[in-house]
């Protein structure tokens, strides 16, 4: 079983504590997102969790127990999101110094094939044309040379939540055509090969192979067994979208529990509860929130 830490919130950042304690104890309960009173008790026992696969912003906070993951027998990488959005879009975010920093502290303590950049989702607004995303992403991966083999994109789904938050911010979130964004495929796809890293889309249904992107798999099967030799199931998670193509995996996390307050998140549906939530934590808790 891949254990997916997670897509639903920032558990690197935001609730290490309670991770590592879950980790020692062996299991969490993880309650279903749409039936909050089905609850799954998932294992975190290193035979059971074949693979563990963060997702950050930042790691700072796990970065000191990376050592004990390595001595109890986990295989893990990161998928770490770097961006260099406005801070009216990314307000709770850290400073792209430190988090280019984190990002290369944690690629030499655990190998840079086991830190994949993340710059997504793209989003073509009045601060951020496609001009400034060229700017940004050849600084990031200028940056990161060496310090990993992977790099992710996408092209950022305007959900009716985000519109709403993009709107009340006097920021319109727009649908770029297909020249433009092949354009910007085209110069991040020769960026990374510069640097060594190979590109692929997440998730998208526009064709970027022409343009140097290939479709990818955040949880991908064949990385795993390249990076780990662990074979996993090749099947597609059936619980992500359509165009997704990640393998299965198991997510440990809750909606509503990320605190960085990104305008065009998915997983935030209340900013407000959000905050609520992480202040019901309690980190001795068997599942990030304490159920009621």
């Amino acid at each position: 079983m891949i254990i997916s830490a997670s897509r639903r919130t920032d558990i690197p950042a935001f609730y290490t504590p309670w991770f590592m304690n879950r980790l020692r104890k062996g299991g969490c309960l993880v309650p279903n997102p749409f039936r909050p009173t089905q609850v799954s008790e998932v294992s975190l026992k290193p035979e059971d969790a074949e693979v563990i696969v963060f997702w950050t912003r930042n790691a700072v906070p796990l970065l000191p127990h990376l050592r004990e993951l390595e001595e109890r027998g986990y295989s893990f990488y990161f998928l770490y999101t770097l961006m260099n959005n406005p801070r009216v879009m990314d307000p709770g975010c850290p400073p792209l110094k430190s988090a280019i920093k984190t990002f290369q502290t944690l690629a030499e303590q655990i190998g840079p094939d086991k830190v994949i950049w993340r710059y997504d989702p793209i989003a073509i607004t009045s601060v951020t044309d496609p001009d400034y995303h060229k700017r940004a992403f050849r600084r990031i991966a200028g940056e990161l040379r060496g310090f990993t083999t992977r790099c992710i994109i996408s092209h950022v789904q305007a959900y009716r939540k985000a519109e709403k938050r993009f709107k009340e911010k006097g920021l319109e979130c727009k649908t770029a055509g297909k020249e433009i964004l092949g354009d910007l495929m085209r110069f991040m796809a020769g960026e990374a090969e510069d640097r060594g890293m190979e590109i692929q889309s997440c998730a998208q249904t526009v064709e970027f192979e022409r343009y140097g992107v290939r479709h990818g798999k955040c949880v991908d099967d064949e990385y795993i067994k390249k990076v780990f030799g662990i074979e996993v199931g090749p099947n597609k998670d059936p619980s992500q979208r359509k165009a997704c193509r990640c393998v299965k995996s198991k997510d440990i996390g809750m909606y509503d529990t990320c605190l960085y307050g990104c305008l065009y998140c998915y997983a935030t549906g209340d900013f407000e509860k959000a905050q609520e939530n992480y202040r019901r934590h309690d980190p001795s808790a068997l599942s990030l929130i304490p159920l009621s």
